[in-house]
């Protein structure tokens, strides 16, 4: 395993690297809690979960966090993210505790 170490909000934060490769993506999950939220997608975010997270989240890097906390309704996080989709969202809290930010 290689010493390089990507930021808590990242995706590849707990997969390992080997040399310069990263080794399978290791996602994080997130446990779900009272405090989620159903949304439904709509225009404004169609195709742009970068978008989403920023307006939620202030960091337009945590995009992946819908697809982990979604697995069954997006496989592929922007080809499957489309208007009229119900997402659960986890909140700002959750992801605090949850990814130690």
């Amino acid at each position: 395993m290689s010493t390089v170490q990507y930021s808590a909000t990242s995706p590849y934060y707990t997969t390992d690297t080997f040399g310069q490769f990263l080794d399978v993506i290791n996602f994080r999950n997130f446990p779900k809690y009272i405090d989620d939220q159903v949304f439904q997608i709509n225009k404004i975010y169609e195709f742009r979960p970068d978008l989403l997270a920023f307006d939620l989240y202030g960091n337009a890097g945590l995009w992946w966090v819908f697809a982990v906390r979604n697995p069954n309704v997006i496989e592929d996080p922007i080809g499957d993210f489309v208007s009229g989709t119900n997402i659960q969202l986890p909140s700002k809290q959750t992801l605090t505790t949850a990814l130690g930010i």
